[in-house]
């Protein structure tokens, strides 16, 4: 088979792969946790991976509800511990990363740490901050989030 030819078939494949997987890629689910402390300081996360401060959460695994899967990534990138019931703030679509990515915000609050988070593979830096010395790369989508929770702007449907 000619190099040109070899070429054209690796092409071929790659872009029926592509549209399969858009045809065939289930809606991505995920949570985070607006995660208050007795004080009224938020919980961030600043990940190793992407730029910027987060709120805790990641996926809804397979055959996991959203609110286990809201106390699994609170544990995992927090050591952190319910205190209150976790109430469902909203839902949002979340284009950035795909157009079939959704996203359920909880806000936890008197939210406990069993241990201070020593950071891992996944965690760089997490900590408590007060919610006027928040960290000056809080992410937009985090201060938006924060905004929306404490009144200050209108709540959105989109991440």
């Amino acid at each position: 088979m000619t190099t040109a030819r070899r070429g054209f078939r690796e092409r071929m494949v790659r872009r029926v792969l592509g549209v399969w997987f858009l045809v065939s890629r289930a809606h991505t689910l995920g949570v985070r946790g607006a995660a208050f402390d007795a004080s009224g300081r938020v919980f961030l996360v600043k990940h190793t991976y992407v730029a910027g401060w987060h709120l805790p959460g990641g996926g809804v695994e397979i055959g996991e509800n959203f609110h286990a899967a809201l106390v699994r990534e609170l544990a995992e990138e927090g050591n952190l511990r319910l205190g209150d019931p976790a109430e469902l703030f909203g839902l949002y679509h979340n284009n950035h990363a795909s157009r079939r990515d959704h996203v359920a915000v909880y806000v936890c609050r008197n939210v406990v740490q069993m241990e201070r988070h020593a950071g891992d593979g996944e965690i760089a830096e997490s900590g408590f901050f007060s919610l006027d010395a928040l960290p000056p790369d809080v992410t937009p989508a985090t201060g938006r989030r924060l905004a929306e929770i404490t009144g200050n702007v209108p709540q959105s449907p989109e991440w």
